[in-house]
């Protein structure tokens, strides 16, 4: 099985390498963002992709949600360290095939990976209840325009970096700001976070 292993933190993505070469015949590439990862994904097929939620350049769910559209038969697997409600709810709607927490033991995830290639679908019990949460009232263009504020750009930076002009950065940022009943952009930004939304 070819998987390709994003996960932008050094010292994890080197661990779970090293686990998945030493514990089978797995071809592995890895990807330290999200960015790699999708450049890889656009030059070469993979039976699976083992990836991080939170990474620089394009998230997890990013990346899921473009295989999707796709139709990519390249199974998703999310380890992740956060088990926020959006972000399952999210995964489930990209087709996510997997979803676990890092701090499972070892050989669940080795599992979850053979039942994975076997077809199946692994979500954590304890977070499959926690997808049964609050609805998600973001569309994809505002949670975009929401995490470049999050991260401190301005309203041009962001009009810049997604090709859209500056009165609509400023539409989708109010809408979000409405719908979470936020007091400002960074506000916003925080409460969707905490959600898992962004």
């Amino acid at each position: 099985m070819k998987i390709l292993l994003a996960e932008d933190q050094a010292m994890v993505r080197g661990a779970l390498a090293s686990l998945l070469r030493l514990s089978s015949q797995h071809e592995l590439v890895e990807a330290a963002d999200g960015d790699a990862a999708l450049a890889l994904l656009k030059q070469q097929s993979f039976d699976m992709l083992l990836t991080d939620i939170e990474m620089p350049g394009r998230s997890g769910l990013e990346l899921a949600a473009w295989l999707q559209h796709q139709q990519s038969p390249t199974k998703v697997v999310i380890i992740t360290t956060f088990g926020r409600s959006g972000y399952i709810r999210r995964a489930l709607d990209c087709g996510v095939s997997g979803f676990l927490l890092k701090d499972a033991p070892v050989q669940d995830l080795l599992a979850a990976l053979e039942k994975v290639q076997a077809g199946k679908r692994v979500i954590d019990s304890e977070l499959a209840l926690l997808a049964l949460g609050e609805q998600d009232p973001l569309n994809d263009k505002e949670r975009r325009a929401l995490r470049l504020a999050g991260e401190g750009k301005s309203t041009a930076e962001i009009s810049q970096l997604l090709f859209i002009a500056e009165g609509t950065v400023r539409n989708y940022l109010s809408e979000a700001m409405s719908k979470l009943n936020a007091a400002n952009r960074i506000d916003a930004a925080r409460i969707a976070q905490q959600k898992g939304w962004l």
